[in-house]
């Protein structure tokens, strides 16, 4: 088995030091000593590209830029990167939604995949005039996903359901091939709708035997719609030449932290209903509360495996760290609990990706796990 390698576009800025935003907190909250630029984005999607990376990231939010413009400016810079683009069913209608896949399909076949995105903040929803519960937001998925498969089938949908309703609904131009459907979602609510629509089922970087769980909890359900799903993995990455040094950068992003920044940090996040985010906010509560978290290795929580960055970070809050050889064993463990697909990230997004492209690709590419990417 090979895996696929992704990579993250950090669309409200980066820096040397965690960035903040993301799940559960405002607009703006996030650091942007580096302004993501077009052409800065566009180094980074330049270089995942050149390492055989199969796509690139983007994320949606109030505290972030728009997923489709970015992704559709993005690729004329590229010739192979995909783009995985985060949708948000509610915000947009199905129709209009299946048409803009379907257009970006057509000038850039097989280079779109998208990333279904519930919502887990019921404020950030509501200030984008969405007033319903979270269990009605999984329901409401459903059906959006149901019109949306439809017409990329070719059909003429017309759906009458509890949240979503359209008449007559066709597409003038189909996408060939349709876009793959990421999907992620730790709440029961999630299960069945990833079950019936997911390409790729997501989860976010929990030990190990954690997301085994996981895996087989989906793959359970699909099995019963007659499906199978792949799956994928959200991590950062700290690899370096040894693994000191790995380390040694670990806590100095730690040290450009204080009581009173992860404090004000954890009471936005702690604002979410991801059950995601609860899980990636308990990997670290025990440090937060006896003061260790500002011992880089004390937030160790299985081999190589880091929680620092969750203390300030909203969504994906853990690393691998250590030497290139450790994280890609790393990786390969997490192959072998059933993950196909990973996405990367690191502080600055560009040089943490070479360090990578550089450290980690050519010892999976060695092993056999890792073969570059074609669209």
């Amino acid at each position: 088995m090979t895996i696929q390698l992704h990579w993250f576009l950090p669309t409200y800025g980066d820096s040397r030091e965690i960035v903040g935003g993301g799940h559960g907190t405002a607009a703006g909250a996030a650091r942007r000593d580096r302004d993501a630029s077009i052409d800065y984005l566009a180094s980074i999607v330049r270089a995942a590209e050149t390492f055989g990376f199969t796509g690139a990231l983007i994320p949606t939010g109030a505290w972030c830029e728009d997923a489709f413009v970015t992704a559709s400016l993005l690729a004329r810079e590229t010739s192979t990167l995909a783009f995985l683009v985060a949708l948000r069913p509610g915000l947009i209608s199905p129709t209009l939604s299946a048409q803009m896949a379907a257009t970006f399909a057509r000038h850039e076949p097989g280079r779109i995949l998208l990333n279904v995105v519930v919502g887990g903040e019921a404020h950030e929803q509501r200030s984008y005039g969405d007033f319903i519960d979270k269990d009605s937001r999984y329901r409401r998925c459903d059906e959006f996903l149901e019109v949306v498969r439809g017409l990329w089938a070719g059909e003429t949908v017309s759906y009458d359901g509890e949240h979503i309703r359209v008449q007559e609904a066709a597409l003038a131009t189909l996408p060939n091939p349709a876009p793959p459907l990421y999907f992620g979602g730790s709440s029961p609510a999630a299960g069945p709708v990833a079950a019936r629509h997911a390409d790729v089922y997501l989860t976010w970087g929990e030990p190990p035997e954690a997301v085994a769980a996981k895996i087989a909890w989906i793959r359970e359900l699909a099995e019963a719609q007659g499906r199978q799903i792949r799956f994928g993995i959200r991590l950062h990455t700290i690899s370096r030449d040894s693994s000191e040094a790995a380390w040694a950068e670990a806590g100095r992003l730690l040290d450009a932290l204080d009581d009173e920044v992860v404090a004000k940090a954890q009471a936005g996040l702690g604002r979410s209903e991801s059950e995601g985010q609860r899980r990636m906010l308990a990997l670290h509560e025990s440090h937060r509360a006896d003061g260790s978290w500002n011992d880089a290795r004390a937030l160790e929580i299985a081999p190589n495996l880091w929680a620092g960055v969750g203390l300030v970070r909203g969504g994906a809050g853990t690393a691998l760290v250590g030497s290139h050889t450790e994280v890609a064993d790393r990786i390969a463990e997490y192959a072998d609990a059933g993950i196909d697909e990973f996405i990367f990230s690191g502080y600055p997004h560009l040089e943490e990706l070479y360090w990578f492209g550089e450290g980690v690709v050519p010892i999976l590419t060695e092993r056999g796990l890792f073969k570059e990417a074609t669209a």
